[in-house]
């Protein structure tokens, strides 16, 4: 019988001795307002994101579509000097002229054909099929029910991929190329989770300036990798007034270090001996924040809903610390890796819309 000399039992043990050394801590508001300010500073630090470069987003609307409700929009913005950002405008036909709505950002995550599942955009047998099986077409519900939805696509996906890896890029819609981006990005000091957090930011600058936004009522909401955009775009933005975290929220050590075959988007240098995913949670207090858990998912871990409600306890400290527990739910529904969307919409018309 042949033995293997593993050496993630000797990093578990690391794990725990050094871990998450500026997690939550405060028992006053000014306490609590303290650490998010240094946190939020260590996390820009962290993600490279201090070494970006802001530039003019150059916006081009390319093309307007009218469907069924909404017009679609496919806009372009510069979001540093080279870098362009592809997305999806979705706008309610009912919105009169001169009126600005709630908005909301809504980044995918994997398999989706980058912001194509979100949009609704079944152009293949592969995006009919992720859109039936994660109810992936999330931003189509949220423009009928009269927001001004933004689907980016995030680096590595969609028509953000690295081709130089891929060959035909048409034909690999479905894939992304997170690991060459962090392969490319963690020697250079930058990472994949500052990339896209930054390109959100960006994308929150030009939201501000459409005529069809109310700049004082954004929010964002996100399936699996979209759920990691929205957790840190949400966590380091305060412009970010309400957010959905669907099917992204657990601890590190069980589904990040035991799990390690997730995908290199989520690694970041050091983060582990900061934070745990509740401490980054805990930034966004007290914004309204719906945490989306299917009670199946096996992105849960090992330990289940237990490595959930973990992080949950420690956002519940901050939000009770700012007397404002009613701002943060946790719905568990009954399922597998999926966006729910029975509470979540209608939690995010109460606070942006009402």
């Amino acid at each position: 019988m042949q033995n293997y000399y593993e050496t993630m039992p000797y990093l578990i043990d690391r794990y725990k001795k050094i871990s998450a050394t500026l997690r939550f801590q405060g028992s006053s508001v000014a306490d609590c307002q303290n650490w998010q300010q240094a946190l939020r500073t260590e996390l820009l630090h962290l993600t490279g994101m201090e070494t970006m470069t802001a530039c003019p987003l150059r916006p081009q609307i390319i093309e307007t579509v009218a469907l069924e409700g909404y017009a679609r929009q496919k806009v372009i913005l510069e979001t540093e000097p080279g870098v362009l950002m592809p997305l999806y405008v979705l706008i309610p036909a009912s919105l009169k002229p001169g009126t600005r709505q709630a908005a909301v950002i809504a980044p995918h995550g994997h398999v989706s054909g980058g912001k194509l599942a979100v949009a609704g955009i079944a152009a293949s047998d592969e995006l009919r099929q992720t859109i039936a099986q994660h109810n992936y077409d999330y931003g189509v519900a949220l423009v009928r029910q009269g927001f001004v939805v933004f689907c980016p696509d995030a680096r590595g996906f969609g028509e953000r991929r690295e081709t130089c890896s891929q060959g035909d890029a048409p034909a690999q819609v479905m894939r992304s190329s997170c690991e060459q981006l962090n392969h490319m990005a963690l020697p250079l000091g930058q990472s994949v989770t500052g990339m896209w957090t930054w390109d959100l930011m960006r994308l929150v600058d030009y939201m501000q300036s459409r005529p069809e936004v109310n700049p004082d009522r954004i929010g964002c909401a996100g399936l699996s990798g979209g759920g990691l955009q929205t957790l840190w775009l949400a966590a380091l933005d305060d412009r970010i007034k309400c957010a959905v975290i669907s099917g992204y929220f657990y601890g590190y050590l069980q589904s990040l270090l035991v799990m390690s075959g997730n995908c290199s988007c989520n690694y970041v240098p050091h983060l582990w001996e900061k934070v745990d995913m509740g401490d980054i949670g805990a930034l966004i207090a007290p914004r309204p924040v719906m945490i989306e858990t299917g009670d199946q998912d096996p992105l849960n871990s090992p330990l289940k809903l237990e490595n959930v409600y973990s992080q949950v306890r420690v956002m519940k400290k901050a939000y009770d610390v700012f007397s404002a527990a009613d701002n943060l739910v946790h719905d568990v529904f009954p399922g597998e890796h999926r966006w729910h969307g029975e509470l979540s919409v209608p939690f995010l018309k109460k606070w942006l819309m009402s």
